[in-house]
């Protein structure tokens, strides 16, 4: 899968003509039920949102399983109907949009399985071309061209012809996202769409959505559990806390003022903020001086902390050392001061262990 886009299409509008995105104001989400006597009807999972997703940006929706994430794309998109507030799709109210209207602004992507019965790849991704179609259902060649260029922008042009039926969930996903694409809308909605990708399909697809949302105008909000490319590729951020709160800010606002590492730190794992990475939380049984070069340093320092080392600072009095000696080798003293060679990162981690 690439990360570059081909030529847009014709028919396919500028980020100039685009409408106002999608906000919400004081949004309630969960699930209806029947009311009981002392207790309200419905359960809210999320409430009193005011979000805004604006128009050329990539906004990523995070937080940890089971905090409402799903339930929440879905209320915007219409599945789920709001236990309170208004939604608004480029400036219009969603509950007062037709449904023929919001077909044409608004493309989803959910994680329900999707049976394409005996349709092509080509025919599935076509099916977004259905609002533009009226009653006969047939694609015009501008219709065509919409279809092959949003295969061909997921990287799945050379699929066009396979039966949908028998892609792999990664493929699927690919597939989907171009229905979306070809569907020309205003906002897009994906829930997890890279769940079932590699990690350079990820990072394509992920880059994707924001290129697109930057130069077509597009809306895009995009539900992922991949949170360290999440924060490094989105324009703004909505993350749901343990607390069940929406903190939205640019990526660095939500590191910077602590939401990211209080939403997912945890006994064994801890976020670092100048890196924006994950990185294991262990207790050090003992520091090691450390000699590498500065392309090594970074693996040696990583290493020697999965075994429970920490790295001395300069001038630090350590007994232990590890030594770059070149050709992947090391040349190690350990605490009781007895010297000894390891071979690769393996072996070094071996020998430190028995420290």
């Amino acid at each position: 899968m690439t990360d570059t886009m081909t030529e847009t299409p014709p028919s396919v509008v500028t980020g100039a003509d685009r409408g106002g995105g999608l906000s919400t104001d004081g949004l309630a989400v969960g699930y209806r039920g029947r009311p009981r006597r002392g207790r309200r009807a419905g359960r809210a999972v999320l409430s009193g949102l005011d979000l805004t997703a604006r128009a050329g940006e990539l906004t990523v929706l995070l937080g940890p399983n089971g905090a409402g994430k799903s339930t929440l794309l879905r209320t915007l998109c219409g599945l789920l109907p709001p236990l309170d507030g208004r939604i608004r799709v480029g400036g219009a109210d969603l509950a007062q949009t037709s449904p023929a209207v919001l077909a044409r602004r608004l493309a989803v992507v959910l994680t329900d399985r999707v049976d394409p019965g005996l349709l092509s790849v080509r025919e599935l991704a076509g099916l977004g071309r259905h609002p533009h179609t009226g009653f006969t259902g047939r694609l015009t060649a501008a219709d065509h061209a919409a279809v092959a260029w949003s295969l061909e922008a997921v990287g799945a042009g050379h699929l066009a012809d396979r039966p949908a039926s028998e892609l792999s969930d990664g493929e699927r996903q690919r597939v989907l996202t171009a229905r979306a694409l070809a569907q020309e809308p205003e906002v897009v909605l994906l829930d997890e769409p890279t769940a079932f990708l590699d990690v350079p399909s990820r990072v394509a697809l992920t880059v994707l959505l924001r290129d697109l949302a930057r130069d077509k105008g597009l809306t895009v909000v995009v539900s992922t559990h991949d949170l360290e490319l999440a924060l490094r590729v989105a324009d703004a951020v909505w993350l749901v806390d343990r607390g069940s709160r929406v903190h939205a800010g640019a990526p660095e606002d939500l590191i910077s003022g602590g939401a990211v590492a209080d939403a997912f730190d945890a006994a064994h794992l801890a976020f670092d903020p100048a890196s924006g990475t994950f990185g294991l939380r262990r207790t050090s049984r003992g520091d090691v001086a450390v000699e590498a070069p500065p392309d090594v340093l970074p693996l040696l320092e990583r290493a020697l902390a999965r075994e429970g080392l920490a790295v001395a600072g300069a001038g630090g009095s350590a007994a232990a050392r590890v030594a770059w000696a070149g050709g992947n080798r090391f040349a190690l003293v350990g605490p009781d001061g007895r010297a000894a060679q390891a071979r690769g990162f393996h072996e070094l981690t071996r020998a430190v262990r028995a420290w």
